[in-house]
């Protein structure tokens, strides 16, 4: 499995598990086995409730396509309709826990989805999958050629890198910001402050986290308010996430 680097808008690179060949052919089974059962259970009602069969016997052949047509059209919509109610995923990427994402950090929208169905027809159904197989295991980040062409990649969620990997922390709606002169500092500033800060508090070594804040205030002109280093410190890296994402 090849590991994606998805930058963010905020310049924040996340690095992804692409997911397996195995997680992405087992979603696809499970969502034929939905459409499948679908059909099946649509022509059942029809033509053994309602006693369609006869009506079908009776038609020509253009209006028995157009009624098979009409039958299997939600079929046809299925991956698309999916992935845009639920941001990348069918009921097969949601048991298996793989998403579809793009590969510049931001969210998919419908437009990227209908690429990736279009290309459907050359990547799947031609050849029974063999394209897209061949274009997965040989592209740089696990692509067909649909997401090779809508700029997507399917990850899996298992080993997503959680928020505390990153310099964003987690604020709420209320949050009130108390310093800031913290805009001086740079995404890569801010990683480096929370890397040697959680490295220092696991080996409880003061001396590393006074020498921080003493530099933070250096570099930015920022005076520490009463409180434990440590405090300050945790407020310096929610005071850049709230106005880095509010600039």
């Amino acid at each position: 499995m090849s590991e994606l680097s998805i930058t963010t808008t905020q310049n924040v690179k996340i690095n992804f598990i692409a997911a397996s060949i195995g997680a992405r052919i087992g979603s696809y089974f499970i969502d034929l086995v939905i459409k499948s059962s679908y059909i099946l259970v649509v022509a059942f009602v029809l033509f053994y409730f309602f006693r369609f069969d006869r009506v079908f016997a009776g038609l020509d052949v253009w209006s028995r396509r157009a009624v098979i047509f009409i039958i299997c059209f939600p079929v046809l919509l299925y991956s698309i309709t999916l992935e845009s109610i639920f941001e990348g995923q069918t009921l097969g990427k949601k048991l298996l826990k793989i998403k579809v994402v793009k590969i510049d950090g931001y969210q998919a929208g419908f437009g990227d989805y209908f690429v990736r169905w279009f290309f459907r027809l050359i990547d799947i159904s031609i050849l029974g999958g063999s394209v897209a197989l061949v274009a997965v295991v040989s592209s740089k980040n696990s692509q067909r050629l649909g997401d090779m062409a809508a700029g997507t990649a399917v990850i899996t969620l298992k080993n997503k890198i959680n928020i505390s990997h990153t310099i964003l922390e987690e604020i709420g709606n209320s949050y009130v910001p108390t310093y800031p002169l913290v805009i001086k500092l740079s995404d890569n500033d801010m990683r480096i402050i929370k890397e040697t800060f959680l490295k220092a508090e696991k080996k409880n070594d003061h001396e590393i986290i006074y020498k921080l804040v003493a530099k933070i205030e250096s570099v930015t002109g920022i005076k520490k308010q009463s409180g434990e280093n440590s405090d300050f410190i945790r407020v310096i890296l929610k005071d850049y996430n709230f106005y880095t994402q509010n600039m």
